[in-house]
């Protein structure tokens, strides 16, 4: 995937401007919070609140290609954060695009790998990349990582 220098400029400012920690701890319009326990099943239930919110926003189109996206953001964070405490998964509507987070515990960088399509395991964020606009990842203030991925709605 060649990657577009406008689109990574784009995300990074709308990232920064959001200030993950401001809305992880509290609701603004327009932006789902939800907290996850460190369990496999908060995959479903990451892609369950996913869908239901943009069919809430009217955004019912990007239901398939974002719950893909939540579902390898949330098993990562499960699988790589180690801790009691809770993942949180974030959905920000900020037109013409939908942002989706998950915030976790763990400070380590997410680094990509390159795509074995034989494994079952390594692919994660080759998917993050290829079915969103963009994707990175920011520090929390009080220590862990918000990893994101933005999607345009076209409208």
């Amino acid at each position: 995937m060649v990657e577009d220098p406008l689109a990574t400029a784009t995300c990074l400012q709308i990232t920064r401007e959001v200030g993950f920690d401001r809305l992880l701890r509290a609701e603004q319009p327009g932006t789902t919070a939800c907290p996850l326990p460190f369990r496999a099943d908060s995959v479903r239930t990451a892609r369950d609140v996913t869908r239901s919110t943009l069919d809430d926003w009217g955004l019912s189109e990007l239901g398939d290609d974002a719950a893909l996206v939540v579902s390898e953001l949330v098993t990562n964070a499960v699988r790589y954060a180690r801790g009691n405490r809770h993942i949180t998964l974030l959905l920000m509507r900020a037109a013409p695009h939908v942002l989706l987070a998950v915030a976790d515990p763990s400070d380590e960088v997410p680094t990509p790998k390159e795509p074995d399509f034989i494994s079952e395991n390594g692919r994660g964020l080759y998917i993050v990349e290829t079915y969103s606009e963009c994707w990175g990842w920011d520090c929390l203030d009080g220590g862990g990582k918000a990893v994101w991925a933005l999607f345009h709605t076209g409208s």
